[in-house]
This record gives C-alpha cells, structure tokens and sequence, in this order.
C-alpha cells in the first residue's frame, strides 16, 4: 500500500506515518517527494511517500538497495557473511536466482554477500556482470525484483533480497552523491534548476538527503512510475 504525509522535517514526517500505521521505521520504506529547507519567516517542509508491504503481492515494487559499505561492514562484523546459504529459505533463493539467470544464458555464480535482519545481500559473479547490472543497473534491479516476488511466494514477504555485483550498488552510491553536489552548483551559478535522469526510489531518496540541508537548494521528484527524476532547484538565500 502507498500512503503520503507531511511535516516540517524529513524525521517528523516518518515519525507521523510510524504512528498512523501502527508500524516500526524498519517495516516501511521512505521515498522523498519535495523537501524544502527552512527559512526565515518559513518553517521547512517535507512530503514524503511510504510504501508498505503488500499481502497480496508480497513484495511492493519500490524499496531501498542499499548495502553496507567496507566501513559499516568493518564497524559491524556479524554482517560479513558466510557465502554459503545457512537454511532452506537462502538455499531456495540461490537456486532461483542462478536458474533464472542460466536461463538467460549466462553463467553466474550466486553468493550470499550480506546477512542483516530481515534483509539479506547476494552476489552475483559472472564474466557477463556488465550485461547483467545493465544500464543504470536497471537489469539488476529487474531480476532484484523478480528475486523478492519469489521470497514472498516463500512465506518471506519482510525480507528483502539485495541483489549486487561487481560493488555496482555502493559505486552508484558514490555517484550519485557526486552528481547531487555537482548539480547544486550548477543551478546556483546559473540560478535555475536542473532536472536530473530518471532514477529508482533509493537513488532519488538519497539525492534528496544530500541535498536536504543546503539552504538555498530544494528538491522535488516529478514524474510517474518506478523511475521517476528529481529535480534541483535554487531557491536563493531568504
């Protein structure tokens, strides 16, 4: 199901849905429609979008990919995990993942790269990799997608599968991090805005949190679907 709410910071708005719906933080996911700092004479604002589980189809089809960088991963030990799968559910979804691939007609081999609660990380390595993340990794979140549609079927609709390869994920992290900086000096030196490429919920989400506390910049998603774009905005000192 998809709701929407509002409020003066990105923390009171989740905080606001959280106790609407009767859910934890970590049970839904966030995608940032408009986020507009506060400004003197005019308190801040942010729309978000929340996505929750849906029982009849599982799995919603926006959710974050992100995966733990080498720091997190060092700060927190028990995350790197054995690549082995440890029971008949990761068994079962190694199995489809490496069939659904090898039916592609591309030789893979499917590790399990992270363990967390009720998310769990896999990797893929092939000599095709390139052709498997796809442009803008819209493959891996194509085949992402399919692997959590089939960990719903398996009674796992609160787990998320995580799909990487060859580090695509925290690459394009990086990034996009990168091109939200960038951006925002551009359409401060040009005092316009920039519409950026159609991007997935966590790519827009995380450029709408770089840019959050840059006062003279905002940030709004336009655009239907999956992919939508987000837009950088200079709005000037006020």
């Amino acid at each position: 199901m998809i709701y929407e709410y509002e409020g003066k910071t990105e923390k009171e708005a989740i905080e606001k849905a959280a106790q609407e719906l009767g859910l934890e933080k970590d049970q839904f996911d966030v995608e940032i429609l408009e986020s507009q700092k506060k400004a003197l004479f005019k308190p801040g604002h942010v729309k978000i979008r929340v996505h929750t589980v849906d029982s009849q189809n599982h799995v919603q089809p926006e959710f974050d990919g992100k995966v733990p960088n080498a720091t997190v991963r060092a700060q927190n030990p028990n995350l790197v995990a054995n690549p082995l799968p440890q029971d008949e559910f990761e068994q079962k979804m190694v199995d489809f993942i490496t069939g659904m691939i090898e039916k592609m007609g591309y030789e893979i081999t499917v590790e399990v790269m992270f363990r967390e609660d009720k998310k769990i990380g896999i990797k893929l390595t092939s000599a095709s990799s390139s052709i498997l993340i796809g442009r803008k990794g819209k493959n891996l979140d194509a085949m992402q997608l399919l692997a959590n549609v089939y960990a719903g079927h398996l009674g796992k609709e609160d787990v998320r599968v995580i799909l990487d390869s060859e580090n695509y994920r925290i690459r394009r992290e990086e990034s996009l991090v990168r091109l939200a900086y960038t951006t925002a000096d551009k359409v401060r030196s040009m005092r316009t805005s920039i519409l950026l490429e159609p991007m997935n919920p966590f790519e827009r989400r995380l450029i709408h949190t770089t840019l959050n506390d840059i006062p003279d910049i905002e940030t709004k998603s336009e655009g239907d679907g999956l992919y939508k774009q987000v837009r950088v905005i200079f709005k000037g000192v006020r």
